[in-house]
C-alpha cells in the first residue's frame, strides 16, 4: 500500500498553484490574471521606452520612470486594502 500522506492530492496541488496566491490578495484567479497581464503590459512598455531612450536620449526621457511610479503606486494601494 502507498502512503497517501506523502503525496498531495490533485485538488491541493491545483489550489496551491492557481488559487492560493490570488486569494491572498482578495482576488479570483481571473481578476489576478487580468491584473498580472496589465502589469506585464506596462512593464514591457516601460522597457521599450527605456530601450528607445538608451539609443536616442532626447526621446522618452521620463516615460519609463513615470510608468514605474504608477505601477508602484498600484501595488502599494492594492496591499493597503
Amino acid at each position: 500500500m502507498s502512503d497517501s500522506s506523502q503525496t498531495p492530492d490533485r485538488s491541493t496541488v491545483f489550489a496551491s498553484l492557481f488559487m492560493d496566491h490570488p486569494a491572498s490578495v482578495d482576488e479570483t484567479y481571473l481578476q489576478h490574471m487580468r491584473f498580472a497581464f496589465t502589469f506585464a503590459f506596462w512593464l514591457a512598455t516601460a522597457a521599450g521606452a527605456a530601450l528607445v531612450h538608451a539609443f536616442i536620449p532626447a526621446l522618452c526621457e521620463t516615460t519609463a520612470s513615470r510608468i514605474l511610479k504608477r505601477l508602484h503606486a498600484r501595488i502599494e494601494n492594492r496591499h493597503a486594502h
